[in-house]
């Protein structure tokens, strides 16, 4: 079979996956493709007429994958079950669940996945049959970190995932609704019972003991706390032990990836593995026991990471590439990606859209196709020299396929790639099968002493190149934002300039400075209304206050949030910020200073109250509304915002302010929040709530 049939195989399949997403209630839909597919394919049938096929053939084929994609994704998509947990219309008092995770450290939680089985509700509260995935946070004052395979009693509901609030936010919702989670809810460790322990899946539970097993081994050979935080981030998967110095570097240095397993340290482990049995046993790399040997290996690697999602797909796709080879069948990486897609998207549809697949499947399709050609174009002298060059060759064309994706999802470039990642590819080629022969040869005392030191030193190595590369100026760009056009014009640019440089056929030129004339275009007219823009903004900050006025490239932020809690500021802000074109708004601490400045918005800072004047507009941040401080407003005011559970009644504004806008940040309790709102509707008084209708943005 040759590359295209698969490749048009993927294509289809995802394309019924994405015709479920935006169709999701269009049950027609996947009828009318089967139907014209089956009819073509039994019209040829009976003519006997495949050869000639061509495009019926085709289009036939391409319905009937769709058709499959469509219906694999309304399978797998858990709302889509009657007794699932999203379409309980009374309050659920209590719910039985099983822990189907290994659970998380946070800071002050313990961050649990668990599975519904039966819950109680209604008039009768009897126990009933129920579905449903939620995640739980559990105060860590509950004591020990909770187990897989717990069954928890648990009290009290578990509430919607919320939407993301503000602009250009991390959409959590829809993130864990692909992982057909759409429930969260915070427990008090009275608010739940452990009833007993028993694991959904044995395999998973075992290979959960395999990662605790191989932690203690790495914890007792590492020992120091920076060197074990690397190592336990790329071979277990747990960035616990990591500071956030130690991840911002990684970041800067254009090296995260090796924070987190995927594929690209199966590929690791695969390079070296393959590069071991040629040198052993030369060119009978193929011998049934090697590739059995190198099979092992890969998914004992998959073992000790307790079979993480992204390694699985990724020793799935090796593992069909050496299938490959001992059948003789020498695939094309094209073909082989193909393959192992397609199987991974009618195993789980919804890994279309997680950003590690695209980017590990991108690099490994890049590297396939041109790797080969970039390293042949030069040769160097010395043999050390040509291995250098043929890992930088890995990194640039690696880099050059990912980088969009990169930016699109991450807002980030590393100016310094590659002097980081010839270095880091070395070190990891050598730190992972070091890491490996630890934990194989754990029970060997000198022996495994030995590769213990080595461990650390390798990995401290790695720590250092990867710090001393993000204190270089301008190791990174920031605040970078591409739009879905912008990401496909880049690509395109990409392939057409691939295209021209390996064909030299100069009539590539005409479509490759077509493109790259529209992506300038698009790029100058964004930046021309970023340039332009004027706007009030009340975020979404949970329980603190966030408002930001902004002019053009600059912007202030006028919030009581702490300058210690950056994850905050991270998580609800910096994107919104980001996607303005505003790359560190002006921090403006309102708890404790005036905000009186030359050339700065007016304000009058008062206990009770705050009054800014900008862009000819009023805004009146209330603190506090007292019988004992009758202070009045003689002017109306345009933007009246309410924190701190300032108003308890709506008659405290009486005779004291009148505002044409009026805005609830999330300072104040959602209850009386609540309570207000209802009121208001009552007295027909507009108002808008950060929490009940997400942030408040006002252009000017």
């Amino acid at each position: 079979m040759t590359v295209l049939p698969f490749v048009r195989a993927v294509a289809g399949l995802a394309a019924g996956i994405l015709l479920y997403i935006w169709l999701p209630d269009q049950y027609w839909l996947p009828a009318v493709l089967a139907v014209v597919g089956s009819v073509l394919i039994g019209w040829l049938l009976v003519r006997n007429a495949f050869r000639q096929a061509g495009v019926v053939l085709g289009v036939a084929l391409t319905g009937l994958l769709m058709a499959l994609g469509w219906g694999v994704t309304w399978l797998h998509t858990a709302r889509n079950d009657a007794d699932n947990l999203i379409h309980l219309s009374d309050t659920l008092r209590a719910y039985e669940g099983v822990v189907t995770a290994q659970p998380e450290e946070r800071a002050k939680t313990y961050r649990v996945e668990l599975a519904v089985t039966q819950g109680r509700w209604g008039p009768t509260a009897d126990w009933q049959p129920l579905s449903g995935r939620v995640i739980v946070y559990l105060d860590k004052t509950a004591g020990i970190l909770p187990r897989y395979g717990e069954v928890w009693l648990v009290n009290g509901a578990p509430r919607l995932v919320d939407p993301p609030f503000n602009p250009g936010e991390f959409d959590y919702k829809t993130y864990l609704s692909r992982r057909n989670i759409y429930h969260q809810q915070y427990l008090r460790p009275w608010q739940r019972r452990v009833l007993g322990v028993d694991p959904p899946n044995r395999l998973t539970a075992t290979a959960i003991r395999v990662n605790q097993w191989a932690d203690s081994v790495l914890t007792r050979q590492i020992g120091t706390r920076a060197e074990y935080g690397i190592v336990n981030a790329m071979i277990l998967g747990v960035r616990d032990d990591l500071d956030s110095d130690q991840y911002r570097a990684y970041a800067t240095a254009g090296a995260v990836h090796i924070l987190s397993v995927s594929g690209l340290h199966v590929g690791i482990l695969f390079f070296v593995l393959t590069w071991l049995i040629g040198i052993t046993a030369g060119k009978r790399d193929d011998r049934v026991w090697l590739i059995v040997l190198q099979l092992a290996v890969l998914w004992f690697y998959a073992l000790i990471t307790g079979f993480s999602l992204p390694v699985l797909r990724s020793a799935a796709m090796f593992s069909m590439l050496l299938l490959a080879k001992a059948l003789q069948r020498r695939a094309p990486t094209g073909h082989s990606l193909s393959v192992a897609l397609f199987f991974m998207l009618l195993y789980d549809p919804y890994a279309l859209f997680s950003a590690g697949l695209q980017l590990s499947s991108l690099a490994v399709l890049g590297i396939g196709m041109w790797q080969s050609p970039l390293y042949q174009s030069l040769t160097f002298r010395y043999e050390w020299a040509n291995k250098l060059w043929q890992i930088t060759a890995v990194a640039l064309v690696a880099q050059l396929v990912t980088f969009p994706l990169g930016v699109y999802y991450f807002h980030q470039f590393p100016t310094y790639f590659l002097l980081a990642n010839p270095v880091v590819m070395v070190l990891s080629m050598a730190l992972l099968p070091l890491a490996m022969a630890t934990l194989a040869f754990s029970w060997m005392p000198y022996l495994n002493d030995a590769l213990g030191w080595g461990v650390q030193k390798t990995a401290w190595l790695l720590n250092e190149a990867v710090s001393w590369t993000g204190q270089l100026p301008g190791a990174a760009w920031d605040n970078l934002w591409l739009s879905p056009v912008e990401l496909v014009l880049i690509y395109a640019i990409i392939l057409l300039g691939a295209t021209l440089l390996l064909s030299r056929n100069q009539n590539w030129l005409w479509p490759l400075s077509a493109t790259t004339l529209v992506l300038v275009v698009l790029m100058l007219v964004s930046d021309t209304d970023q340039l332009g823009q004027r706007r009030l903004a009340v975020h979404f900050l949970p329980h603190r206050t966030a408002v930001s006025v902004t002019t053009g490239k600059r912007s202030r932020l006028l919030t009581d949030l702490d300058t210690t809690d950056q994850r905050s500021y991270d998580f609800y802000l910096k994107n919104t910020f980001g996607s303005w074109g505003i790359a560190n708004p002006e921090w403006v601490d309102i708890r404790h200073a005036s905000l009186n400045s030359a050339d700065k918005p007016a304000v009058v800072y008062r206990r009770d109250y705050s009054l800014l004047v900008w862009q000819g507009r009023s805004v009146l941040l209330v603190n506090r509304l007292s019988d004992y401080h009758r202070w009045r407003l003689p002017a109306v005011v345009d933007y009246l915002i309410i924190r701190r559970n300032a108003l308890r009644d709506w008659n405290q504004l009486t005779n004291r302010v009148v505002a044409r806008h009026i805005i609830f940040d999330d300072s104040s309790r959602t209850p009386l929040t609540d309570q207000l709102l209802a009121d208001a509707k009552k007295r027909h008084i507009a108002c808008h709530s950060v929490r009940q209708m997400g942030a408040y943005v006002s252009e000017f």
